[in-house]
């Protein structure tokens, strides 16, 4: 038997391969990798602005996040119109014209779709791509995005429609590079076959949720896009919302994002019966973090950056001690072995399967 492209984690010869080749380029202490098959190079860690700036953290910690994400060799920003309520487009752009740090060394991305209450405020058809873009790039303070992310699919609006105006905002200079959020492999596909049909240009990466309990779609759908049409993985939420930090192993702590009233729907997964369950596995991986000497949540992050297909995994962090404990995944990596990933798999108890998981 021998692996499908459905899904390719890195064995102990195929990581120290790797490392050394041109697949990982370390920079300050952070590895770089394609943005999917395309050429740009973006740190395999990123930090994401969603829930903490604007919101969870106050300005003087966003700076400090994000000074030390920078100092530790990150490039990849990423934030949307909608975080905050633009608030998050405001502040990053403020910290990145304060430190006066290159534009060029940066990797900023945003994401469209809900912009404002009016009915063309918001969506993925011409008119909002082209203003939403526009008035992010105001908030922002910058001239342009590296890629500008469809924050999820808009049945409204006709795939040739989005794919003309994500080329369009290219070829003006508000972007270099457009991707997906939350769209089915399906629906990436269409949008590939329709830049094709019209010499259009064709999304290089989707966002999508992956973390120990949530596998599906990232191991099994997309490897598929990665191999055949170059889109790659920009993953988010490694930790499950905080839930593979162990802090709810407990109950739900006052200061805990499940605590704040937007995130009742966290605290009730949390206290579900799956809720349990997870936290009872998660115990156990504690064990497997400490025979590799890290931490859960840097066991947890480097397994997601096991996918050879998984582009950058943005962190979210609310303080500096979070930040540098999460960043210290990248140590980790090496030790993912072939069998350490099988004995997570056991715990899990959840690794997909498809028909065509294996060759015999």
């Amino acid at each position: 038997m021998k692996w499908s492209r459905r899904f390719r984690p890195m064995d102990d010869f195929s990581i120290s391969q790797r490392l050394a080749s041109n697949h990982f380029l370390f920079s300050n202490g952070c590895l770089r990798r394609n943005l999917g098959k395309s050429g740009l190079r973006v740190s395999c860690l990123g930090l994401g602005t969603w829930v903490t700036f604007g919101g969870q953290i106050s300005d003087e910690v966003a700076e400090q996040l994000m000074t030390i994400a920078y100092e530790s060799g990150v490039n990849l920003f990423d934030t949307a119109e909608v975080y905050s309520g633009g608030k998050a487009e405001i502040i990053l752009g403020n910290i990145i014209k304060k430190k006066c740090w290159r534009r060029s060394s940066l990797v900023i991305t945003t994401k469209l779709y809900w912009g404002g209450k009016a009915e063309t405020e918001r969506g993925l058809n011409r008119k909002h791509i082209i203003e939403g873009l526009r008035s992010s790039l105001q908030r922002m303070q910058l001239e342009y995005v590296d890629v500008v992310f469809a924050n999820r699919p808009d049945s409204n609006t006709p795939m040739e429609e989005i794919v003309r105006s994500m080329t369009h905002v290219i070829n003006q200079g508000m972007s270099m590079y457009w991707g997906t959020s939350r769209w089915s492999a399906m629906e990436i596909m269409e949008a590939y076959s329709v830049a094709r049909q019209f010499n259009l240009i064709p999304p290089v990466c989707e966002q999508a949720e992956y973390h120990f309990f949530q596998r599906d779609k990232v191991e099994t759908q997309l490897p598929e896009l990665y191999h055949k049409i170059g889109v790659g993985v920009v993953s988010w939420s490694p930790l499950a919302c905080g839930i593979i930090t162990g802090k709810y192993e407990n109950g739900v702590p006052e200061s805990s994002r499940a605590s704040m009233k937007p995130y009742q729907w966290l605290r009730e997964k949390i206290l579900s019966e799956d809720g349990r369950k997870q936290q009872a596995k998660l115990k156990e991986l504690t064990y497997v973090a400490e025979k590799l000497g890290c931490t859960l949540p840097q066991l947890a992050i480097a397994w997601c950056l096991r996918n050879e297909g998984v582009s950058s995994v943005l962190l979210g962090s609310s303080n500096p001690i979070q930040l540098t404990e999460n960043l210290g995944a990248i140590q980790v990596i090496p030790k993912m072995t072939a069998g350490i990933a099988s004995e997570v798999d056991q715990i899990l108890g959840n690794r997909p399967h498809s028909k065509k998981d294996y060759q015999h």
